[in-house]
Formats: C-alpha cells, sequence, structure tokens
C-alpha cells in the first residue's frame, strides 16, 4: 500500500479517534466523544491538526514506508517533495524552505541581481509582516503600490517603472512580487487577466516575476485556471506546506532548474538548512494529491450551508466579488459570542467576531466533509435559537 492511501486508511483513522482542544475546552468531548471525529473547523485554513493528531499521523505515514530521511534539507523525502510540487506547479524544479517568509525573500533577492528596486502590493506580506526582511538582509528597496486595494494595475506598474529609470541615478526595477490571494484582502485573488498584462510587458522590459502564492491552491477553484496557468506569467512562485496541506511548517519555492540549482547554498546562508526537515513535511504529499479536489467540494458544502440558513431567515451569508476561501455570516440579532460558544460545543467552530463586527468570518476547508451540510445549519440554527 503507497503512502497516500496508507494515510487515508490508517493515519487519519487513527487521528479521528482523538479529541481536538476545539471539543474539549467546551466540555463537548466528554459528554459526545463521537464530535471529535466530526469537527468543523471555520478557523482554520487546514484542518488543524492538534500535536497529537499530527504525531498519530505522522506515526501512520512512516510505518507505511519507506520514508527516506533528508540530510540538511537534501534529499530524502525533501527532494521527493520538491519533485512532486514542481510538477503540480509546472515548473522544471522546485526547492523546499522552512519559512514562506525565507522563501519570498531568496526568491526577490535572487531574481533582482544588481537591479535592486522591487514593486510589491502595499497590502501584501512581503511588505507588511517580514519586518524590512528584504531591506535590512538582502538590501532591496520594496516600493509600495496600491494601497488599500488587492492587486496592481498594468498602469500603475509602468508609471514606476518610467520614473526608476528616468531619475539623476537610474535605479531600474528588477522583480515585480505579487501575492494572490491576499491575506490583508480577506484572501482575495487578484485578476488573473491583469496579471498577464503585466507580466508580458514586464519580460519585455527584462523584469523579473515572483508569485507569493502561499494559499495558490484555492485559485484554480476560484478562477478556473490550473495551477500551471496561474503560475506561467511568474519566473517563480512560492507556496506554503502548513496552510493547506497540514505539514508542521515549510514552504516550496519553485521556478527554472537554472534558478533552483544551486540555491540550498543560500539557504544554508540564512540559517534554513534544517539537519532533518521531513518530520515537518511528511504528511503534505497525501495531502497535496487530494485537496484541489477536497477544497471544490468543501466549497459545495458551504454553498448548500449557505442555502439552508438563507432559506430561514436567521442568517444572512455574503461573499467578496474577488474572493477565494471566505464567507462572511451575519446573524439577527443576538449576543454572537455566546452564540459562537453553543456552536463550538456542537462541534461547529466559529472564529469571535471582531470587536463591533456584525458578521463571522467563515474560513472553508476540508473540514467541511466531515458533516452534511444540512446538519452544519442545524447547529447555527439550534445556537441561534438558544
Amino acid at each position: 500500500m503507497d503512502r497516500r492511501h496508507f494515510l487515508a486508511s490508517s493515519g487519519l483513522a487513527a487521528a479521528s479517534t482523538l479529541v481536538p482542544p476545539a471539543i474539549a475546552s467546551t466540555g463537548a468531548g466528554a459528554t459526545d466523544p463521537g464530535l471529535a471525529t466530526r469537527l468543523v473547523n471555520f478557523s482554520t485554513e487546514g484542518l488543524g491538526l492538534t500535536p497529537v493528531e499530527y504525531a498519530a499521523q505522522l506515526q501512520a505515514v512512516a510505518a507505511a514506508g519507506p520514508l527516506v530521511p533528508d540530510n540538511y534539507s537534501l534529499g530524502g523525502a525533501i527532494e521527493a517533495l520538491e519533485k512532486q510540487f514542481a510538477t503540480l506547479l509546472g515548473k522544471p524544479a522546485a526547492m523546499f524552505l522552512p519559512t514562506g517568509t525565507l522563501a519570498n525573500l531568496v526568491a526577490v533577492r535572487t531574481l533582482a541581481g544588481p537591479d535592486r528596486r522591487v514593486l510589491v502590493q502595499a497590502e501584501s506580506h512581503l511588505y507588511n509582516d517580514s519586518g524590512d526582511g528584504a531591506q535590512s538582509l538582502a538590501g532591496l528597496n520594496l516600493v509600495p503600490l496600491a494601497e488599500g486595494e488587492t492587486g496592481l494595475t498594468l498602469e500603475a506598474v509602468q508609471r514606476w517603472v518610467a520614473r526608476s529609470d528616468g531619475g539623476r541615478v537610474r535605479n531600474p526595477v528588477g522583480v515585480i512580487s505579487i501575492e494572490s490571494p491576499v491575506r490583508r484582502r480577506d484572501h482575495a485573488r487578484v485578476d488573473p487577466a491583469e496579471i498577464e498584462r503585466i507580466s508580458t510587458w514586464a519580460r519585455a522590459q527584462g523584469i523579473r516575476l515572483h508569485l507569493d502564492g502561499a494559499r495558490l491552491f484555492n485559485l484554480p477553484h476560484a478562477t478556473g485556471r490550473s495551477l500551471a496557468e496561474l503560475t506561467a506569467p511568474f519566473d517563480t512562485v512560492y507556496v506554503s506546506l502548513w496552510k493547506h496541506f497540514n505539514g508542521a511548517s515549510g514552504a516550496i519555492l519553485a521556478g527554472d532548474a537554472a534558478f533552483i540549482d544551486g540555491l540550498f547554498h543560500v539557504r544554508r546562508m540564512f540559517g534554513g538548512a534544517l539537519p532533518a526537515a521531513w518530520p515537518q513535511v511528511a504528511l503534505v504529499p497525501g495531502y497535496a494529491a487530494t485537496y484541489l479536489d477536497d477544497y471544490a467540494a468543501a466549497w459545495r458544502v458551504a454553498d448548500e450551508l449557505i442555502e439552508c440558513l438563507h432559506a430561514d431567515g436567521r442568517y444572512r451569508a455574503r461573499k467578496l466579488p474577488d474572493g477565494t476561501s471566505r464567507f462572511f455570516l451575519a446573524p439577527e440579532g443576538g449576543a454572537r459570542d455566546a452564540l459562537a460558544m453553543r456552536a463550538r460545543e456542537q462541534g461547529v467552530r466559529i472564529p469571535l467576531a471582531a470587536p463591533g463586527a456584525t458578521e463571522f468570518t467563515l474560513q472553508v476547508n476540508p473540514t467541511l466533509l466531515r458533516r452534511p451540510a444540512a446538519e452544519i445549519a442545524a447547529v447555527l440554527l439550534d445556537a441561534h435559537a438558544a
């Protein structure tokens, strides 16, 4: 039996007998242990595995074998993972890195070469959430565009490229980095058609492109485009290994073979060559192989759930026009925090609403496949009525 099917039949089955803290903390685990196997978690992007669940699945994968350890993130299970993701992403080669922050840094640093100016979205992770690492660690000059918006436009890019080329000291743009979906914009996506316009023009200017695709695997369902089609406009692409694929940590950076070749030296220079990386990602291959189908199925459940709630009338749901993995749920009246806690007692975890907010922000993920939409709706309606 191969590792993927062993994980499905043994690892997940073993983990499903465990009681996640989200259930146990509300007392539901004591009264109905079966809820632990049916937890629907609207707070997480993956399954939200507990340490005990992760350890059980890791043991199952190791027992299925062969699981070959890597040596300082080279060879073994890491090399196999890199090949898998290169194929999935439609790129010739890929490299494992321990974090997405490092993956983005290594990508833009290498792509920039002597042209140190990098255009980014003002709302991007690279600009906001990396502690100015690109500036401090790589000597890059990040230029933020489109504040308060999701994506870049070709016209804005052209203006800044002209400005960079026309200064008294020429300072050409070397890289355009685009994040899609954008976390700070509720996971909204950048228009693929606009990305293609930017890419076509930028390539003619000799400007390189990087995709921060931490949540890239949610885009095929939202856009109708394959992973390879979405990554084609870019020289490099990063994807997270823990957000959707339930790794303990880790990232993949993919691109041309000439780009990836020898890049492990840069990884080591930045302290990213873990002596044994395989425990971080041993669960990833199985989940990555089925994620696109599982995510699409989860959205079918979410859409059916929304229909059930709208038919009752006590909740209203909305989606972003350019959204990917979230929808917003507004209950009619009632104490929202108390409602959320009552739902948790029945195995449906809703994140608490932000202070002053009238809506819950719900994340669609494969935990929705654990229960029928009508059953999830019944829990939410019961929590509202209480």
